[in-house]
């Protein structure tokens, strides 16, 4: 169990030397994929909202991930049209903090009011993937990193799904990732 936990803290603190495709050299599809998993930051937040809503469990299991994604859509719509959006990268950071605290409380609240919580992030998110965009395809970018980010919440909800089934220790492990989350959060934050 430590060397299990040793090895997750392991694998989630590495990252890449470089964080992005250059979208002429491997397409925009391609470029959009790897943007939101070359950054640690969103990979946690990410991976949280699929933990959280596998934590809350019946609807949430897609309504929560689904408001991430559409409002993270919304948020690199605001991007191209030039509209500025404050804070992105705090934001970015604290919704890694906050969503991994969440999972380390194993807070239970309405699914309307996790939705909007994970929705006000995800536009952070999106204006973040917006405003990187460069010389990629608006469209393939954005497919791109859609259909990484559901990876991601697929991953946080498979993950959490097979924890909160082991017996007798799914909730305290559950519970120590979102901790772990929140930790590498702030460490992200104060480096």
């Amino acid at each position: 169990m430590k060397r299990t936990l040793t090895s997750l803290a392991l694998l989630l603190t590495a990252t890449p030397a470089s964080a992005h495709l250059p979208p002429g050299e491997y397409g925009s599809v391609a470029a959009g994929i790897t943007h939101p998993l070359f950054g640690l930051d969103h990979v946690l937040a990410m991976v949280a909202v699929g933990l959280w809503a596998a934590m809350l469990g019946g609807r949430a299991l897609w309504q929560v991930p689904g408001a991430f994604v559409a409002a993270m859509a919304t948020g690199f719509a605001l991007a191209l049209t030039g509209m500025p959006l404050p804070l992105v990268e705090p934001m970015i950071l604290a919704s890694t903090v906050v969503l991994g605290a969440l999972v380390a409380m194993a807070l239970r609240v309405d699914v309307r009011l996790c939705m909007g919580l994970v929705a006000v992030f995800a536009l952070f998110h999106g204006h973040a993937h917006g405003g990187e965009l460069g010389e990629a395809s608006a469209l393939r970018f954005g497919v791109g990193f859609v259909l990484a980010t559901a990876a991601l919440h697929g991953l946080g909800l498979g993950l959490g799904l097979l924890i909160t089934r082991m017996a007798g220790q799914g909730q305290p492990l559950l519970r120590a990732l979102g901790g772990l989350t929140a930790l590498a959060g702030v460490a992200l934050s104060l480096g």
